[in-house]
């Protein structure tokens, strides 16, 4: 399932156009990803909570010539499932 699939969906079941449909969804994942950039936590009752995990600096090892290198310290989204959704998949 894919992003147009879960717009279908949603148009479906709200009516309305496609194009609305759409928007809804892309609004959905922009507030996710603008709450997850501004440091927030987003918790999706039934769903999980998605957040954003700091991964601090490292070196690392260029695997083609053995070279030592430093890696960044970076931010990743991070997605804890919740209980019902873990429930759902078993």
């Amino acid at each position: 399932m894919n992003k147009a699939d879960i717009a279908a969906k949603v148009q479906e079941v709200l009516g309305g156009t496609k194009a609305d449909a759409e928007r809804a969804v892309e609004c959905v994942i922009e507030s996710i990803s603008t709450g997850i950039s501004s440091g927030d936590e987003v918790s999706i009752a039934g769903l999980g909570i998605f957040s954003a995990k700091a991964r601090p600096a490292r070196t690392g090892r260029n695997p083609r010539t053995g070279e030592t290198i430093k890696i960044a310290a970076t931010r990743t989204p991070k997605f804890r499932a919740a209980k019902a959704l873990k429930d759902a998949v078993k």
